[in-house]
């Protein structure tokens, strides 16, 4: 998926996000702003994927600010609001395949441009997917042989949990996250601090910081388990921005709230929509 127009305003204040955080002096802040806001500049076009621009602008705040993770305690009041509720949320939902499903639609409303009052309040929502392809996917991982499960934010993973296992009885599932830290998706590191590591069980990572997926930074470990899985369970607006570029082959599931117009526009979909749809 290209950018629109409507991506420039919603990367530039990422820009002023990411500045915010991870500077404690204002004369650095303001440094980390103008650099990002001009790498905005310079590499915004029509012809670029937005998680592309977006990683440039992370590294620049990175390296102005010192600071090889910004959202390290955003992602520690994520990981702990998610443990909360999702010990509760999933009592409202059956431990069949479109239970598990829905909870893990569910975990994707976290997002770091939402406060985590407004997460509470949604994620406490019914959900009813604008676009279903639930039963084509869970047929298919009946004959896999491998599931790759691309994981998004680190409050997330909680909500993941109950779908891993699901198709654990049915193929054998790796758990990717980010190699570092990058917004506020997971890493290795922020499923040990949340004492996840046993229970998601094979984990790799994309070898990259970057939202989404960029193919030309990725690992080789990571595109030779791409190439090879049989179905990839993509979490999260960042994968469907990448990975829709890709051929369409019946192999990505994507699992999302259309949490932005461009979004929404691209998969035909009200604001806020919940999407499962296998590409």
């Amino acid at each position: 998926m290209k950018v629109s127009e409507d991506c420039y305003e919603c990367l530039q204040r990422l820009a002023y996000q990411a500045a915010e955080l991870a500077a404690n002096d204002e004369q650095t802040k303001a440094r980390a702003i103008q650099e990002s806001l001009k790498v905005l500049g310079d590499n915004f076009s029509s012809d670029e994927v937005s998680i592309v621009i977006a990683t440039k602008i992370h590294d620049a705040i990175k390296k102005i600010a010192r600071n090889p993770d910004p959202y390290r305690e955003m992602k520690d009041k994520e990981i702990a609001v998610a443990r909360e509720l999702s010990t509760e949320i999933k009592l409202q939902h059956g431990d069949d395949f479109r239970g598990c499903l829905q909870l893990a639609a569910l975990g994707n409303t976290i997002d770091f441009f939402r406060p985590l009052d407004v997460v509470r309040k949604d994620i406490r929502g019914q959900v009813s997917f604008a676009i279903d392809d639930s039963k084509e996917f869970e047929g298919k991982v009946k004959d896999a042989s491998k599931v790759l499960y691309l994981a998004d934010n680190a409050g997330e993973v909680f909500f993941d949990l109950p779908v891993m296992r699901w198709m654990r009885q049915l193929a054998p599932v790796v758990y990717v996250v980010k190699a570092l830290p990058v917004q506020d998706d997971v890493t290795l590191e922020d499923i040990r601090r949340a004492g996840l590591e046993a229970e998601l069980g094979e984990i790799i990572t994309t070898g990259t910081a970057t939202p989404g997926i960029d193919f030309s930074l990725a690992s080789a470990q990571f595109k030779r388990e791409f190439g090879t899985a049989d179905l990839i369970f993509a979490k999260g607006m960042g994968y469907y921005e990448s990975l829709s570029e890709l051929p369409a082959e019946g192999k990505v599931f994507y699992c999302l709230v259309a949490k932005c117009k461009p979004v929404a526009d691209s998969l035909k979909v009200p604001l806020n929509s919940y999407v499962v749809m296998l590409q």
